[in-house]
């Protein structure tokens, strides 16, 4: 399996978020964790998934110059894209909230970039999951915002949370890419990689 094909590679895990650490865990990989400062800003003409990719890519960066020939560098962004508009992490509670607000009765989408470098190659991959929330009213979102703290997730919430099991009506794709991380598509490219 794919914890047998990378035993020859060292695979570093550039991200701070506990839910992307734990999902290389449940997937039996070997991995280290390795972290630098990146400004995460991106150029206004782009749009949907591009946003994603691009910050994901400008996250691998500051780690290209070391690299070893058997490293595999995983990067990775997720945006929430409602209105035209990409919605990133919540800088205080009255953000949060608006952002919840313009979210409740409505569809987004919840894309994740993954981009996989080493010192030949680079590639970026992401996946769009459609998640439609019930009318919140706002005792729920004050509750939510009280009780759960979610200013480290983009669009404000985590599905994993109070506010997905109670808000949540529909979702189309991966439920772990709303969490943070399209697994399969993880698993299928570091397959490619290995076996390339």
């Amino acid at each position: 399996m794919l914890k047998e094909k990378l035993k020859n590679y060292n695979l570093i895990l550039a991200s701070a978020s506990p839910r992307r650490q734990q999902f290389f865990k449940d997937l039996g990989l070997e991995f280290e964790i390795q972290l630098k400062p990146v400004i995460e800003e991106y150029p206004n003409r782009l749009r949907h998934f591009e946003i994603s990719d691009y910050l994901a890519q400008l996250k691998s960066l500051p780690f290209k110059e070391g690299l070893k020939d058997r490293d595999i560098l995983v990067t990775s962004d997720t945006i929430v894209w409602h209105h035209e508009k990409a919605l990133g992490k919540p800088r205080d509670q009255s953000e949060a909230f608006k952002i919840l607000k313009t979210l409740s009765g409505e569809t987004h989408e919840v894309i994740t970039s993954v981009c996989f470098t080493t010192t030949r190659s680079q590639k970026t991959v992401s996946a769009v999951t459609k998640v439609t929330f019930k009318e919140l009213t706002d005792k729920e979102i004050n509750y939510y915002l009280e009780h759960f703290q979610p200013y480290d997730k983009a669009g404000s919430y985590g599905i994993q949370d109070w506010i997905g099991y109670v808000g949540v009506t529909k979702i189309e794709g991966s439920y772990y890419n709303v969490m943070g991380l399209p697994i399969h598509l993880v698993y299928q490219t570091l397959l490619e990689i290995v076996n390339s």
